[in-house]
């Protein structure tokens, strides 16, 4: 089995590099490649318990993707991420368990509202993957990427609540409900904690192997332990994740440059592993399909396909209409306010609003608890289609087949359901989705133009800024250098004021003049940049500049220390 699996890893990622290399999307072509060579007779086949596949891919999949998600932009379109993430997936599974109960009634109405939890939630790797590709709009991809990070723990609730029913315990709907407040509320409690632990250690240990090594660690123990108190594990790895990516401009920056590819390599491996497996279960499948029930199973399949496929967009255009609904009304009360001098008694009134004009503070009202105005029909039309499943649907569906509760026929039936509405979302909607995006013609042009307004202005406080700690440097240093010549200094100060990424400009001064030291060049840089990457932090956390564009900002600046620090390393002894 360890040599399948080893083979199995080398062909999927040799798979998913030509998908790169040509543009096509990873996950599709693993999967069709997997499904063909399912056919060959050398090719084996694997079977991997659903509760171990789960332990082992899905946390350090959702640490990754939580690193990568906008703190900032998640917390600004919740309300969009909590429909989607929670009570689209408890519609999904209550529409699929109603409808598997009817045409399969041996599987019993708990069964069949077990195979409901089991698929309702989307897998968004593939999706992601296609929305990079395509430029689509960054609201959408903030939509589509928090929705992922929260709809497992939704289902993997609902999952053992069925599971629980099926053993015959009893379970009402307020515990049903207690249930998931307590999987909540540990899993994002035990994942601060781990969050918080491991930024403390990425901000005192500056040997960036170790940090990585703590890292790729963290996700499976934050997930085992929040499982072990009866939590989410997939809460506490995405809390987890989010705040340790949040913190991470605070890091020293090596630590940046050294997880940055090793989560790269390690998602890669991981997905293509995992859409793998899923095309390789095929000939499990045809077995799994039996003479007598073949014909029912099929149907049932069909159908969970279908409604996977419509409840999606029959929910989400009438919760945005309705959301929307309820901001305009939001928005009227506030004007209605505003003009009757409320608001501004209010704003008075508030220590942290006191500061702020009556105008700024409406316009970040209306865009962080108002986002949802800013999908559009087009948008939801995107989201709608991009409902993919994944690892999670196969994991948990070979998990329920163990179930001793069931019998065969039903575990059958789940197993094949599972697979596929996995593989028809995937290959249906994968392969349509650019095609739907193209149609639409949704691109993210606007996110461009913002960005460059946004730099444009980070530049200029940057700028200001610069010019102000130059100033203090050069004053301290005329006042320790005493009758030094300082004008290299100031030459120093005009090329750095004048050209923000010149990592050469150290050594430059440095081989002009003997005094000021290399080493206080470097310092001077260093501090520089410092002072930049404080600019940065503040514009992000006020919501004046996108993480996406601060982490791509905050990448030139480390490549620039880092050039600081390897041109000092390649020094001559004793060169002044």
């Amino acid at each position: 089995m360890d040599a399948e699996i080893f083979y199995v890893l080398v062909g999927a990622v040799v798979v998913a590099a030509v998908a790169r290399w040509r543009g096509w999307p990873a996950p599709l072509l693993v999967t069709v490649a997997a499904l063909a060579a399912s056919f060959l007779p050398f090719v084996p086949d694997l079977e991997i318990d659903g509760h171990v596949l789960l332990n082992l891919v899905l946390p350090p999949l959702l640490y990754s993707a939580a690193l990568d998600v906008s703190f900032v932009g998640f917390k600004r379109s919740l309300p969009q991420i909590r429909r989607l993430g929670i009570w689209l997936v408890l519609l999904t599974a209550l529409a699929v368990g109603l409808v598997a109960w009817w045409i399969f009634p041996s599987l019993t109405l708990p069964g069949a509202l077990l195979l409901g939890a089991i698929v309702a939630p989307p897998d968004a790797v593939s999706a992601a993957a296609i929305g990079r590709r395509l430029g689509l709009p960054r609201r959408i991809m903030t939509v589509l990427s928090g929705e992922s990070l929260i709809n497992d723990a939704t289902s993997l609730t609902l999952y053992r609540v069925f599971a629980l029913i099926l053993t015959g315990a009893t379970v009402t709907v307020l515990n049903g409900v207690l249930q998931f407040l307590l999987a909540v509320g540990v899993g994002v409690a035990v994942g601060l904690v781990f969050g918080i632990v491991l930024h403390q250690l990425r901000m005192r240990i500056s040997d960036p192997v170790v940090i990585g090594t703590f890292g790729l660690l963290a996700p499976f123990g934050a997930y085992a332990i929040a499982e072990h108190l009866l939590g989410s594990g997939v809460l506490a790895v995405v809390a987890m994740g989010l705040y340790v990516g949040f913190n991470a401009p605070r890091t020293d920056y090596t630590t940046r440059q050294q997880e940055t590819p090793l989560w790269l390599s390690a998602d890669l491996l991981l997905e293509s592993f995992v859409f793998a497996y899923i095309g390789l279960q095929f000939p499990r499948v045809l077995n799994d399909l039996g003479d007598e029930s073949v014909g029912r199973i099929l149907l049932l399949s069909a159908a969970v396909l279908v409604v996977v496929l419509i409840v999606r967009p029959l929910y989400i255009y009438p919760a945005n209409a309705w959301a929307n609904l309820l901001d305009r009304r939001r928005l009227a009360r506030m004007d209605r306010g505003i003009e009757s001098g409320e608001f501004d008694r209010r704003r008075e009134q508030s220590r942290r609003w006191r500061d702020r004009s009556t105008d700024d503070l409406r316009t970040r009202i209306v865009r962080d608890r108002m986002a949802g105005l800013q999908l559009t029909w087009k948008d939801n039309a995107v989201i709608s289609w991009a409902g993919m499943r994944g690892v999670v649907t196969l994991a948990t569906a070979l998990a329920a087949a163990d179930l001793a509760t069931l019998d065969a026929d039903a575990s059958h039936a789940i197993v094949v359901v599972a697979f596929i509405v996995t593989v028809g979302t995937l290959l249906l909607q994968g392969l349509t989705l650019p095609l739907l995006i193209r149609r639409l013609g949704i691109a993210s042009e606007v996110d461009h133009a913002d960005d460059e307004k946004a730099l444009a202005e980070v530049r200029a406080k940057s700028r200001e800024a610069g010019k102000a700690y130059l100033a203090a440097q050069r004053v301290a240093w005329e006042a320790k250098h005493g009758s030094v010549d300082l004008s290299v200094f100031d030459a120093f100060t005009t090329r750095m004021t004048r050209v923000e990424k010149d990592t050469d400009q150290a050594q430059e001064v440095e081989d002009a003049v003997a005094r000021p030291s290399y080493d206080d060049l470097v310092a001077l840089s260093k501090g520089w940049l410092q002072v930049r990457r404080s600019i940065l932090l503040a514009e992000r956390d006020a919501g004046n500049l996108d993480e996406e564009v601060m982490r791509e900002m905050m990448t030139a600046m480390d490549a620039e220390e880092l050039a600081l620090d390897t041109r000092g390393a390649a020094r001559l002894p004793g060169r002044a």
